[in-house]
């Protein structure tokens, strides 16, 4: 009974590698890199791009809506910290995108506020949100997002920061309270 116990222990944790659904996810993405769809997005500024447009330079991604009060914050602030250390650092190509799934309620002006906020500049970093619901839930499943609706306007979501390499593949996914020096420390390597 005991063996079976630990054999089941040991395949819920990956070899005993992760204590989380969350971790298993981002273990997932790390051994298997993913593609992603094409999704058009517009960004703060109205422009029209897609993470597509990114290849050559590795990307950071992560998913917000501007309302949210809680782990969006420290989330821009995190993006906050990397475009400053890419302003000293001006030879590495790090882009960063946050991507509203709030479709209702985050229009253009709602996104260049939160980009404001945290003095997000395009094309450094973009605010955006897909035109189309059927491009989020593409999004949505590449990245393993998971939005709730919490009843009362807001959201529950995972917070997670995802790296998309240079060839356009997501290859990573950091906790959301990972400090900025661990997402700069994995651009090692990451250009191939």
């Amino acid at each position: 009974m005991t063996a079976a116990g630990i054999g089941a222990l040991a395949w819920e944790t990956e070899g005993f590698n992760v204590v989380t659904v969350n971790g298993a996810r981002q273990l997932d993405i790390a051994r298997r890199p993913r593609s992603l769809p094409d999704v058009p997005l517009m960004d703060q500024d109205g422009q029209l791009f897609s993470l597509a447009d990114y290849k050559g330079d590795p990307v950071f991604v992560d998913f917000i809506y501007t309302r949210c009060p809680t782990i969006c914050r420290p989330m821009g602030d995190q993006f906050q910290h990397v475009l400053q250390w890419q302003d000293s650092h001006p030879e590495q190509k790090v882009k960063l995108v946050s991507i509203s799934f709030d479709l209702e309620n985050d229009g253009r002006e709602a996104l260049r506020r939160y980009g404001d906020r945290y003095g997000a500049r395009a094309p450094q970093w973009r605010i955006a949100a897909p035109l189309e619901q059927s491009g989020l839930d593409a999004l949505r499943r590449a990245f393993g997002l998971i939005v709730i609706p919490d009843g009362t306007g807001g959201f529950i979501h995972n917070g997670d920061v995802y790296l998309i390499d240079a060839r356009g593949r997501l290859t990573r996914a950091f906790d959301p309270d990972a400090a900025p020096p661990v997402f700069i420390s994995a651009l090692t390597g990451i250009r191939s």
